[in-house]
């Protein structure tokens, strides 16, 4: 009877991790108050065709009087999405990908003047063994987000997939190499599609969305096919990614030296004289998502969207179904797959329930993400606040 080969141990060192659990972080904070442009700017690269957020005389009619930001914005105003905590500690040759996000919503609305400072710390980390990898850490991060009032904007739990690079390379669960192919046609009915999404968001317009009853199906709303001109629109979105606009605190972060691919890593002191080596996309772990051979090194078939951006587009998803009376308390999004260059992503929602038992209604959803083959790409749930008739000016 032959002998079994013995297994392989792939080395996945989490000790440097455990050093950072609990400790209060640092990182980049911005140097200037937020921009009504810095708003416009997001959600173009959002691609959130809702006017509450880019137009001023909408805005002006709206419960807010004012442009405001949707509450997707406040990861724009982070320096790493809001992962920074969730990647510390060295892990020799390890990339990460984005696994989910969860958030609570506190109330206030980010507006331009307003300045957003973080508060930052590792939560827990989690190894199990994986298809695409092998070892994998899911680590989880919170970020705080506060006002220059003190008011506490949002919370954010990011999840963070560490992984070895070469594991993932070998194991190659990603096929499909070139993007896919669309025709004339089939773009004509993607974009009826939108059209139709965004006249959902018109026919609400300033009306508050006063009822909902389980089982109700919230509007489509397409996305792409994506590109890699799509992808850098979503990258320059982010303020992080425009050339000094934060300063470093001073608190302690691991971050960069988290045990990046060299490929993928940033040249802090040679971005001192050209910003480009400190960019991120340029050269940096976001190379990947606009260049295939980068997005190879660390087992991906071709060039990728953004976990954050995927979040962002189920917080506005479900932000728009509400309507701008309406607010979201929590959202716990799982990310299982990215958006690759070429797909299709397609939002789906459902009223899970409508509990009435306080004084104002309380909806939970479930948002489902899919690409044009009927793969889930990212889920997860949401509890919105629906108005009532009296609901109080904010």
């Amino acid at each position: 009877m032959s002998q079994k080969e013995p297994k392989t141990e792939i080395a996945f060192d989490t000790r440097p991790v455990d050093a950072w659990i609990g400790v209060p972080l640092g990182g980049g904070q911005m140097k200037d108050p937020v921009g009504a442009n810095d708003i416009r700017r997001w959600v173009q690269g959002m691609q959130n065709p809702n006017p509450l957020y880019y137009d001023e005389q909408y805005a002006e009619q709206s419960r807010f009087s004012r442009l405001v930001a949707p509450m997707s914005f406040a990861v724009c105003t982070d320096d790493s999405h809001g992962a920074g905590p969730a990647i510390q500690g060295h892990i020799e040759g390890t990339h990460m990908l984005f696994g989910g996000d969860e958030w609570w919503f506190f109330g206030p609305r980010i507006a331009p003047g307003d300045r957003i400072r973080r508060d930052r710390m590792l939560f827990d980390y989690k190894v199990a063994d994986t298809r695409f990898a092998g070892p994998t850490m899911f680590s989880r991060g919170d970020t705080t987000y506060v006002n220059h009032e003190g008011m506490f904007v949002a919370k954010q739990r990011s999840t963070s997939i560490r992984y070895r690079a070469d594991e993932a390379r070998t194991r190659a669960q990603f096929d499909e190499t070139e993007a896919p192919a669309w025709s004339l046609e089939q773009i004509e009915a993607v974009e009826k599609q939108k059209f139709e999404y965004i006249h959902s968001i018109r026919a609400l317009g300033h009306d508050r969305r006063l009822f909902a009853k389980e089982g109700d199906r919230l509007p489509l709303r397409p996305i792409g096919p994506h590109t890699i001109m799509s992808f850098t629109t979503e990258w320059r979105a982010y303020l992080m990614t425009v050339w000094n606009a934060f300063a470093d605190d001073g608190g302690p972060s691991s971050l960069h030296q988290a045990g990046w691919l060299p490929e993928m890593s940033r040249d802090l002191e040679g971005a001192k004289v050209d910003p480009t080596l400190g960019d991120g996309l340029y050269h940096g772990p976001s190379r990947g998502h606009v260049q295939k051979e980068y997005a190879q090194l660390i087992g991906l078939p071709r060039a990728y969207g953004y976990g954050a951006t995927m979040g962002a587009w189920m917080i506005d998803y479900v932000a728009n179904w509400a309507g701008e009376w309406g607010d979201i308390l929590h959202a716990n999004m799982t990310y299982r797959s990215p958006a690759f260059e070429g797909d299709l992503s397609l939002l789906n929602g459902e009223v899970l329930t409508v509990d009435e038992s306080g004084p104002i209604p309380i909806v939970t959803l479930r948002i489902e993400m899919t690409n044009q083959k009927g793969e889930v790409m990212a889920t997860g749930d949401a509890k919105v606040r629906l108005p009532t008739e009296d609901h109080p000016e904010p």
